[in-house]
């Protein structure tokens, strides 16, 4: 009989997914160490940067990791399938938010942005609040392949798994969103300004 701990730290996330399966613990704690904070991310710049909203996102995608691990779709790599319950998960929480701005009686909700501290105002917080301004400005379905790629590092392949596109499509929609930011930021191209 063995009476040993075993480590999941070698495990890929798709043996963790079987280990929960079985009720392991430490198997999910390792795949919660892998994947909660790139989530949070993930959750916080969908959701209109609201963290509290985004952690809430992340404990409910883990807890039905935790409830129902079946759900897991083995064809697929634990990456994409987790991005994609992420990825619905907001899709369904922009349908909600478009109802409820339905029936408020006209009354806007307003995201209330902090303000910055105008001694820490620099160069690079003006470079940052612009290229946030422009990627508000790329239509959802470029702003989402570009967010995917860039600011999540998943691959070509990964994102049109997660988005169900063909890999043209989304390679297609990168270079669009790659060509109109570089237009909406060309004033801080140094090569642009000579």
């Amino acid at each position: 009989m063995l009476f040993f701990k075993p480590s999941y730290k070698k495990s890929s996330d798709e043996e963790l997914m079987l280990s929960i399966s079985k009720g392991e613990k430490k198997a999910f704690d390792e795949l919660y160490a892998r994947y909660a904070d790139a989530l949070l991310r993930y959750f916080t710049r969908l959701l209109w940067k609201d963290r509290e909203k985004a952690e809430d996102f992340v404990h409910d995608l883990f807890a039905k990791i935790i409830q129902k691990p079946e759900l897991f779709d083995a064809s697929r790599t634990f990456k994409t399938w987790v991005y994609s319950v992420a990825n619905n998960m907001c899709k369904n929480e922009y349908k909600k938010q478009e109802v409820r701005k339905n029936t408020t009686n006209g009354i806007d909700h307003v995201n209330v942005i902090a303000q910055h501290d105008v001694l820490k105002e620099t160069h690079e917080s003006i470079f940052q609040n612009t290229y946030n301004e422009s990627i508000q400005q790329l239509d959802s379905k470029h702003r989402e392949v570009f967010s995917l790629r860039h600011e999540d590092g998943l691959s070509i392949k990964e994102i049109a798994e997660i988005l169900d596109l063909n890999e043209g499509t989304v390679k297609s929609r990168l270079f669009y969103a790659t060509k109109q930011l570089a237009d909406l930021l060309k004033e801080f191209n140094p090569m642009m300004n000579r």
